[in-house]
């Protein structure tokens, strides 16, 4: 059995290692989260834009487009691809309907 009490001075060493060693942890977990985002801020900066014009594309390839939508439009779905402003008004001339939430028609001047 191990009677010997610590000295206070002891138990204060004993205290000081591991707030040291906390210490350390939380100074690598902050190099951590400074490094993750400084490569969010990277990842932000080296996108490319966003298209000013979508195409939203048909279930299956021989299927017609679906919409024409603006480039922020939040209902733009995933097939949808990027175009140029003529050729977002070339397909609203042939036929593609203009997505009823950002009304592409209207940005581009093209209502009936």
């Amino acid at each position: 059995m191990n009677d010997v009490v610590p000295s206070r001075l002891d138990l204060l060493r004993f205290l000081l290692r591991v707030q040291e060693r906390d210490l350390a942890r939380t100074r690598r977990w902050i190099a951590d989260e400074e490094r993750r985002e400084a490569e969010h801020q990277r990842g932000v900066q080296a996108r490319p834009p966003a298209p000013d014009w979508l195409l939203e594309l048909g279930l299956n390839r021989h299927a017609p487009p679906v919409f024409v939508h603006s480039g922020d439009c939040w209902n733009a779905g995933k097939r949808s691809q990027p175009m140029t402003r003529d050729q977002a008004r070339r397909a609203l001339a042939d036929g593609i309907k203009a997505c009823p939430h950002c009304q592409p028609d209207t940005a581009l001047g093209m209502l009936d």
